[in-house]
């Protein structure tokens, strides 16, 4: 699976890249036709509680599936976004096998 990692307005580190790589590939165990996944990572201009942004599109054949959270830190915001995802390749799964 190719995954790619974008990240606005500031530079993210290998820490934060690992954390993403291995819970992308976690998915994998839900479907095997993943092909890809495309992160991008926000920072809001402002200041408040929860100004950084996950969005995570996965290349799947036939649709790709996409999922945005915020949160207070980007590892919190990721964890969302995949659950989202994980729950969205499940239920594409089902309706494929009916």
């Amino acid at each position: 699976m190719k995954i790619n990692v974008s990240s606005v307005h500031f530079d993210a580190d290998k820490k934060l890249l690992d954390f993403i790589n291995k819970k992308i590939t976690k998915l994998q165990q839900f479907d095997e036709r993943i092909l890809g996944a495309e992160i991008v990572l926000k920072l809001e201009n402002n200041m408040e509680q929860g100004n950084k942004i996950a969005e995570i599109r996965l290349e799947v054949p036939g649709n790709d599936l996409f999922a945005r959270r915020q949160a207070k830190t980007f590892e919190e915001a990721v964890t969302e976004a995949i659950e989202a995802l994980r729950n969205q390749v499940i239920k594409t799964k089902e309706k494929k096998r009916s």
